[in-house]
């Protein structure tokens, strides 16, 4: 995704499918993006909360694509502690 310059934005578990041989792939592309200039900031602020990187909240110079590569971390927390790594 990120080769092809896609900011996917909301990678959650509801996002994520796996096929009947095991292949994973994602979903819900609603709020995603193209990003051919890999240094241009957004400032959109959009996806599901719990998911969203520090900088989509407090960084006013905006973020690129490494807001996925949070939420994927976020995911991998939560599939291995069954828990969100930040829930009250």
């Amino acid at each position: 995704m990120h080769s092809k310059n896609i900011i996917h934005w909301d990678i959650k578990p509801e996002n994520i499918l796996v096929s009947y041989w095991g292949e994973v792939k994602l979903s819900d592309f609603g709020w995603s993006v193209n990003n051919p200039d890999d240094f241009k900031p957004w400032h959109t602020r959009c996806g599901t909360l719990d998911y969203f990187a520090t900088e989509m909240l407090t960084n006013k110079e905006g973020y690129t694509k490494e807001i996925d590569i949070w939420s994927i971390g976020v995911l991998a927390y939560e599939l291995s502690c069954k828990r969100a790594p930040f829930a009250g």
